[in-house]
């Protein structure tokens, strides 16, 4: 039996880190239906374009999809692209909605693993970064291949 301290990713969301500067992550619980956990650990799960939004003091998943869990026939079936509801404590639902309203931040999905037999999902608080930015990002890059080639060679 594989141990049950490791974590193992079910999808990330490189996208992520390309638009936005992450501040800081978090991780949250995530409530899924029977079928979405099968489907999940099958590895059919795509956070590229959900997001996370907080009403009512409570934070949900929108626009993740989950895909069908094909064993489980057409009845026992769930909405692919339905809101989750995700599990934070009430001092971390508070910081992020300041944040959120305040600082005009976004809150992004970027991974979605198995810890202890639990799927959670972290979650960042994260700013948009403009066309400038995205440009800077490549050619930091870009020096620091050249660098790390010119390092190489010299061995």
């Amino acid at each position: 039996m594989p141990d049950p301290e490791k974590t193992r990713a079910l999808a990330t969301n490189r996208r992520a880190r390309y638009d936005y500067f992450i501040k800081e992550t978090f991780e949250a619980g995530m409530v899924l239906l029977g079928s979405e956990i099968k489907s999940a650990r099958a590895g059919r799960i795509n956070i590229a374009e959900g997001y996370v939004y907080i009403k009512s003091g409570e934070a949900w998943l929108e626009n993740a999809n989950i895909a069908a869990y094909a064993p489980a026939g057409e009845r026992g079936q769930h909405e692919p692209t339905r809101s989750r509801k995700l599990l934070l404590s009430k001092k971390q639902l508070n910081y992020l909605s300041d944040q959120v309203h305040r600082d005009g931040q976004t809150i992004v999905p970027l991974k979605v693993y198995i810890k202890n037999r639990v799927a959670k999902l972290l979650i960042g608080l994260a700013k948009g970064k403009r066309q400038v930015d995205r440009r800077n990002t490549i050619k930091e890059r870009d020096a620091k291949r050249e660098i790390d080639r010119a390092m190489k060679s010299r061995i």
